[in-house]
């Protein structure tokens, strides 16, 4: 049973998730498992991240409806990675299903290292906008869509920073294209992991849904920030980078302590 004060601490850490999805286009999802077990106070790691993918299903599930309204999903690239990494996802989250969950805290931590060197990476636009899924991009496709959602099936993450650059690295396409095109595989990921953890009913549902209503609020903040800072996108990723730098330190710490 959540407590006034966690349900507080859940729509101010959902409002926060859905702040940084809005300004920087990504990477909130990843603070939400350190918020939940720190912050909101879940005790099992598992459930964290069980709860953490059905949030971010959801919010990739909202995202992708104004990407496909715009035009910027290419469809057939995004259905052939995501298949793909839906096996990856479904053996990623029985095996984080397997590992101790202090241990799953330090791993998890670091991936938010390599997370965050990847937010402080500039990524141009450039690529080719006419670009169709063929022989040439297929094995590439479905090999970095299996990677992608292992990765994103252990820690419960939507793994859009990996994402974005994989399908760029596959396909050529720009990057506009790329953010829209992962967001199928994000909701694919995280409805695969969240599945799965449900399963074994490691789902805090009530939890999920005052992260979701709170992301809901935080994003529309977020996005009209971003309208109001968008000349300055660099700095923004630099400094969200540097939250995530931080929050992974801090979590290394609290598990070395333990």
């Amino acid at each position: 049973m959540i407590s006034l004060a966690q349900g507080l601490l859940g729509v101010g850490s959902g409002s926060l998730v859905g702040f940084s999805l809005g300004l920087v286009g990504g990477g909130g999802s990843i603070l939400a498992v350190p918020m939940m077990v720190y912050l909101v106070g879940v005790g099992s790691p598992h459930i964290a991240i069980g709860t953490s993918a059905v949030v971010v299903a959801v919010n990739a599930a909202a995202s992708l409806i104004g990407h496909a309204r715009h035009g910027t999903v290419k469809w057939p690239c995004a259905i052939v990675f995501a298949g793909a990494g839906i096996a990856g996802a479904a053996i990623g989250s029985l095996l984080g299903k397997m590992i101790d969950g202090q241990k799953l805290l330090v791993l998890f931590a670091a991936l938010m290292m390599v997370i965050g060197a990847l937010m402080l990476r500039g990524r141009t636009g450039e690529g080719d906008s006419t670009v169709r899924m063929g022989r040439d991009n297929l094995p590439a496709l479905m090999g970095l869509g299996l990677a992608s959602g292992a990765l994103s099936g252990f820690f419960g993450i939507g793994g859009g920073f990996l994402i974005v650059p994989a399908l760029m690295l596959a396909t050529g396409m720009p990057i506009l294209n790329a953010v829209g095109s992962s967001l199928v595989a994000v909701m694919a990921f995280g409805t695969t992991t969240a599945a799965s953890y449900a399963f074994s009913g490691l789902v805090d549902w009530t939890l999920a849904a005052i992260f979701i209503a709170g992301g809901m609020i935080g994003s529309l903040a977020g996005g009209k920030a971003a309208t109001l800072l968008a000349g300055k996108r660099g700095a923004l990723n630099g400094i969200f980078a540097a939250v995530i730098f931080a929050v992974a330190i801090y979590m290394l710490l609290r598990s070395i302590s333990l």
